[in-house]
């Protein structure tokens, strides 16, 4: 099962982590993890084209990892994650037994 777990500060995300793998098709073929991935990938490469915001990253494609910490969050750059988790709860909601977001308060 893929988990994505966001912190939230309040309205603000503060980081996203995403790990595991959907298993719900065989390597190469299974569009959970397709899916999510573009969802992530897609957001992130937007907050880098897009903001002046250089967010932590760290990514292990072969382990099914990745991490994206916001260190100084603006507008722009809340609303590309906000929009990249509305695009998670979406696939999760067809796919729930593959896809699980949840979402926690940090300080």
């Amino acid at each position: 099962m893929v988990h994505v777990e966001v912190n939230l500060k309040g309205d603000v995300v503060k980081s996203i982590e995403m790990s595991g793998h959907a298993d719900f098709a065989a390597h190469g073929q299974d569009i959970v993890c397709a899916g999510a991935s573009s969802v992530v990938f897609g957001a992130t490469n937007s907050i880098f084209q897009l903001t002046n915001n250089e967010p932590v990253l760290d990514i292990d494609n072969d382990g099914g990892y990745f991490y994206l910490e916001i260190q100084e969050s603006d507008e722009s750059v809340n609303l590309i994650l906000k929009t990249m988790i509305i695009s998670l709860e979406t696939i999760e909601e067809s796919y729930k037994d593959y896809i699980k977001v949840t979402k926690s308060e940090v300080d």
